[in-house]
């Protein structure tokens, strides 16, 4: 079904963060009644646009519907900073990827480039914070607005998953399983 036809029955601001996703990149790898989906268009892992949407008040207020991903591994130590920073911003520290959903593409290039800035320590969550306030009141003044116009950092590539430390042994585990076979015997 093509997309169109999808989104003509999501709510106005879902449907036309949508269209301009459509408009760029033409019809969705993917698509569902409620998401669509584009694999590796320019540096993003994937865009979803989704039927469902979130109320945002920062740094006004709009809706969220528009997720980008990208390979980014993310300290440990950097994931408070970032989500102090923006809720929009994710970190999926196992994956190796992290992701902004907001209203356009654009707001998500401002919302990832200022998280690089945090993981690196340029900015702190709140000069993050207010940087993006007066990168919003460019662009609406028509001013250069260079962290919104493209990623400025480049994305780390594959092998960004961090699939942790294994703590319980083959042993371990087998033993569990068999005290639990004992027990359920006891039942």
């Amino acid at each position: 079904m093509p997309s169109a036809k999808i989104i003509e029955d999501w709510p106005q601001e879902s449907r036309e963060a949508a269209q301009a996703v459509i408009d760029k990149y033409g019809e969705p790898d993917e698509a569902t009644q409620s998401l669509l989906i584009w694999y590796q268009r320019r540096h993003w892992k994937k865009i979803v646009a989704s039927k469902e949407f979130y109320r945002h008040d920062f740094p006004m207020p709009h809706t969220d519907s528009v997720q980008c991903f990208t390979n980014y591994r993310v300290p440990v130590s950097k994931i408070t900073p970032i989500a102090e920073f923006d809720g929009s911003v994710s970190v999926e520290h196992t994956a190796g990827e992290v992701s902004a959903r907001c209203n356009d593409e654009e707001a998500n290039c401002l919302a990832l480039n200022l998280m690089h800035d945090i993981v690196t320590g340029e900015k702190s969550s709140q000069e993050a914070r207010n940087y993006y306030a007066n990168e919003v009141l460019s662009y609406r003044r028509k001013k250069p607005t260079p962290y919104m116009e493209d990623l400025l950092f480049s994305p780390n590539g594959n092998g960004t998953g961090d699939p942790d430390t294994r703590i319980l042994s083959d042993e371990v585990l087998k033993w569990a399983v068999d005290e639990g076979k004992q027990d359920g015997n006891r039942l």
